[in-house]
Protein backbone atom coordinates (compact mmCIF):
# COMPACT_ATOMS: atom_id res chain seq x y z
CA UNK A 1 0.00 0.00 0.00
CA UNK A 2 2.98 2.21 0.79
CA UNK A 3 4.54 2.19 -2.45
CA UNK A 4 1.63 2.94 -4.70
CA UNK A 5 1.70 7.01 -3.12
CA UNK A 6 5.40 6.98 -3.86
CA UNK A 7 5.37 5.40 -7.47
CA UNK A 8 1.77 7.79 -8.23
CA UNK A 9 4.46 10.78 -7.00
CA UNK A 10 7.25 9.62 -8.95
CA UNK A 11 5.49 9.58 -12.09
CA UNK A 12 3.90 13.21 -11.59
CA UNK A 13 7.61 14.52 -10.66
CA UNK A 14 8.77 12.55 -14.17
CA UNK A 15 5.81 14.31 -16.04
CA UNK A 16 6.47 17.77 -14.73
CA UNK A 17 9.53 17.68 -15.72
CA UNK A 18 8.76 16.17 -19.24
CA UNK A 19 6.66 19.22 -19.36
CA UNK A 20 8.95 22.06 -18.36
CA UNK A 21 11.58 20.36 -20.75
CA UNK A 22 9.25 20.16 -23.76
CA UNK A 23 7.68 24.21 -23.05
CA UNK A 24 11.89 25.06 -23.36
CA UNK A 25 12.30 23.19 -26.41
CA UNK A 26 9.40 24.20 -28.05
CA UNK A 27 10.42 27.81 -27.64
CA UNK A 28 13.86 26.85 -28.84
CA UNK A 29 12.67 25.40 -31.73
CA UNK A 30 10.27 28.08 -32.57
CA UNK A 31 13.15 30.53 -32.05
CA UNK A 32 15.71 29.32 -34.22
CA UNK A 33 14.62 25.56 -35.55
CA UNK A 34 15.19 21.66 -34.55
CA UNK A 35 18.02 21.42 -36.66
CA UNK A 36 19.66 24.34 -35.30
CA UNK A 37 18.76 23.52 -31.23
CA UNK A 38 21.24 21.15 -29.74
CA UNK A 39 19.88 19.07 -26.87
CA UNK A 40 22.82 20.48 -24.94
CA UNK A 41 21.00 23.87 -25.17
CA UNK A 42 17.93 22.20 -24.25
CA UNK A 43 19.49 20.46 -21.60
CA UNK A 44 21.19 23.68 -20.05
CA UNK A 45 17.94 25.85 -20.02
CA UNK A 46 15.93 23.49 -18.60
CA UNK A 47 18.73 22.83 -15.41
CA UNK A 48 19.50 19.18 -16.49
CA UNK A 49 22.66 17.34 -17.58
CA UNK A 50 23.02 15.87 -21.22
CA UNK A 51 22.66 12.20 -19.29
CA UNK A 52 19.34 12.86 -17.50
CA UNK A 53 17.73 14.52 -21.03
CA UNK A 54 18.39 10.84 -22.08
CA UNK A 55 16.59 9.60 -19.25
CA UNK A 56 13.59 11.56 -19.80
CA UNK A 57 13.36 11.16 -23.91
CA UNK A 58 14.81 9.14 -26.61
CA UNK A 59 15.92 11.51 -29.53
CA UNK A 60 15.78 15.30 -29.14
CA UNK A 61 12.80 15.57 -31.45
CA UNK A 62 10.60 13.40 -28.83
CA UNK A 63 10.97 16.24 -26.18
CA UNK A 64 8.07 17.26 -27.55
CA UNK A 65 6.38 14.61 -29.39
CA UNK A 66 6.27 12.76 -26.90
CA UNK A 67 3.19 13.31 -25.23
CA UNK A 68 1.75 12.15 -28.75
CA UNK A 69 3.00 8.48 -27.30
CA UNK A 70 1.20 8.99 -23.66
CA UNK A 71 -2.23 10.09 -25.70
CA UNK A 72 -2.40 6.52 -27.07
CA UNK A 73 -4.20 4.84 -23.75
CA UNK A 74 -6.56 7.85 -23.71
CA UNK A 75 -7.38 7.45 -27.15
CA UNK A 76 -7.78 3.44 -26.92
CA UNK A 77 -9.78 4.45 -23.61
CA UNK A 78 -11.95 6.71 -25.70
CA UNK A 79 -12.94 3.90 -28.19
CA UNK A 80 -13.74 1.61 -25.65
CA UNK A 81 -16.55 3.75 -23.68
CA UNK A 82 -18.40 4.30 -27.22
CA UNK A 83 -21.10 2.10 -27.64
CA UNK A 84 -20.34 -1.42 -28.73
CA UNK A 85 -23.19 -1.38 -31.44
CA UNK A 86 -21.81 1.53 -33.11
CA UNK A 87 -19.81 1.69 -36.27
CA UNK A 88 -16.40 1.46 -35.62
CA UNK A 89 -15.72 4.19 -38.15
CA UNK A 90 -18.23 6.27 -35.92
CA UNK A 91 -16.23 5.13 -32.83
CA UNK A 92 -13.03 6.77 -34.31
CA UNK A 93 -14.18 10.26 -35.10
CA UNK A 94 -15.65 10.72 -31.78
CA UNK A 95 -12.21 9.17 -30.34
CA UNK A 96 -10.73 11.78 -32.00
CA UNK A 97 -12.28 13.74 -30.00
CA UNK A 98 -9.58 13.65 -27.30
CA UNK A 99 -7.63 15.32 -29.83
CA UNK A 100 -9.50 18.17 -31.04
CA UNK A 101 -10.21 18.88 -27.26
CA UNK A 102 -5.97 20.13 -26.93
CA UNK A 103 -5.47 23.49 -26.73
CA UNK A 104 -9.38 24.08 -27.71
CA UNK A 105 -9.23 27.66 -25.88
CA UNK A 106 -5.72 28.58 -26.99
CA UNK A 107 -5.35 27.63 -30.66
CA UNK A 108 -2.17 29.26 -31.40
CA UNK A 109 -0.21 26.28 -29.56
CA UNK A 110 -1.41 23.64 -31.39
CA UNK A 111 -1.24 25.89 -34.79
CA UNK A 112 2.24 26.35 -33.56
CA UNK A 113 3.09 22.83 -32.79
CA UNK A 114 1.71 21.64 -36.37
CA UNK A 115 3.69 23.97 -38.27
CA UNK A 116 6.75 23.10 -36.16
CA UNK A 117 6.42 19.11 -36.38
CA UNK A 118 5.72 20.28 -40.40
CA UNK A 119 8.91 22.29 -40.63
CA UNK A 120 11.05 19.69 -40.05
CA UNK A 121 11.20 16.22 -41.90
CA UNK A 122 12.71 14.51 -38.88
CA UNK A 123 9.77 15.54 -36.40
CA UNK A 124 7.19 14.26 -39.14
CA UNK A 125 9.12 10.95 -39.30
CA UNK A 126 8.51 10.85 -35.73
CA UNK A 127 5.36 12.16 -35.23
CA UNK A 128 4.10 9.64 -37.60
CA UNK A 129 5.67 6.93 -35.30
CA UNK A 130 3.72 8.27 -32.44
CA UNK A 131 0.73 8.29 -34.54
CA UNK A 132 1.79 4.38 -35.39
CA UNK A 133 1.70 3.08 -31.77
CA UNK A 134 -2.49 4.85 -31.44
CA UNK A 135 -2.87 2.83 -34.33
CA UNK A 136 -1.37 -0.68 -32.60
CA UNK A 137 -3.96 0.16 -29.88
CA UNK A 138 -6.74 0.70 -31.80
CA UNK A 139 -6.62 -2.28 -34.32
CA UNK A 140 -7.65 -4.40 -31.94
CA UNK A 141 -10.37 -3.05 -30.26
CA UNK A 142 -11.85 -2.97 -33.78
CA UNK A 143 -11.12 -6.12 -34.37
CA UNK A 144 -13.03 -7.20 -31.92
CA UNK A 145 -16.40 -5.03 -33.23
CA UNK A 146 -16.12 -6.00 -37.16
CA UNK A 147 -17.01 -9.55 -38.47
CA UNK A 148 -14.58 -11.48 -39.84
CA UNK A 149 -14.17 -15.33 -41.63
CA UNK A 150 -10.22 -15.13 -41.35
CA UNK A 151 -8.30 -15.52 -38.59
CA UNK A 152 -7.30 -13.46 -35.85
CA UNK A 153 -4.85 -11.14 -36.89
CA UNK A 154 -4.97 -11.88 -40.15
CA UNK A 155 -7.98 -9.54 -41.57
CA UNK A 156 -6.59 -6.42 -43.12
CA UNK A 157 -9.72 -4.46 -42.47
CA UNK A 158 -9.27 -3.07 -38.84
CA UNK A 159 -5.89 -2.02 -39.52
CA UNK A 160 -6.91 -0.72 -43.09
CA UNK A 161 -9.64 1.33 -41.34
CA UNK A 162 -7.82 2.11 -37.81
CA UNK A 163 -4.88 3.77 -40.76
CA UNK A 164 -7.47 5.52 -42.82
CA UNK A 165 -8.91 7.25 -39.82
CA UNK A 166 -5.71 8.52 -39.00
CA UNK A 167 -5.05 9.62 -42.54
CA UNK A 168 -8.60 11.65 -42.40
CA UNK A 169 -7.45 13.17 -38.98
CA UNK A 170 -4.09 14.67 -40.76
CA UNK A 171 -5.62 15.74 -43.50
CA UNK A 172 -8.31 17.82 -41.54
CA UNK A 173 -5.44 18.98 -38.94
CA UNK A 174 -3.54 19.97 -42.37
CA UNK A 175 -6.39 22.03 -43.70
CA UNK A 176 -7.01 23.31 -40.25
CA UNK A 177 -3.06 24.61 -40.27
CA UNK A 178 -3.28 25.75 -43.52
CA UNK A 179 -6.36 27.94 -43.13
CA UNK A 180 -5.02 29.52 -39.61
CA UNK A 181 -7.56 28.12 -37.83
CA UNK A 182 -10.22 29.66 -39.04
CA UNK A 183 -12.75 26.92 -39.20
CA UNK A 184 -12.56 24.35 -36.56
CA UNK A 185 -11.20 21.15 -36.11
CA UNK A 186 -13.85 19.55 -36.03
CA UNK A 187 -16.08 20.57 -38.70
CA UNK A 188 -12.68 19.52 -40.58
CA UNK A 189 -12.59 16.34 -38.71
CA UNK A 190 -16.31 15.40 -39.64
CA UNK A 191 -15.80 16.86 -43.51
CA UNK A 192 -12.96 14.43 -43.47
CA UNK A 193 -14.47 11.30 -42.30
CA UNK A 194 -17.84 11.62 -43.78
CA UNK A 195 -18.71 8.58 -45.40
CA UNK A 196 -22.29 6.84 -46.58
CA UNK A 197 -22.31 3.90 -43.80
CA UNK A 198 -21.90 7.47 -41.04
Amino acid sequence: MKDTPRTSLRERTRQAMRAEVSAVATRLFAEQGCDNTTVEQIAAEAGLSRTTFFRYFGTKEDVVLTWLEDLGPALAAAFTERPADEHPWTSLRRTFDVLTAINADNPERSLAFLRLVGANPTMRARHREKQEGWESLLVPLVAARLPSDLPAGHDPAPRALVASAVACLNAAMQAWADGDATVSRDTLLDRAMRFPFT
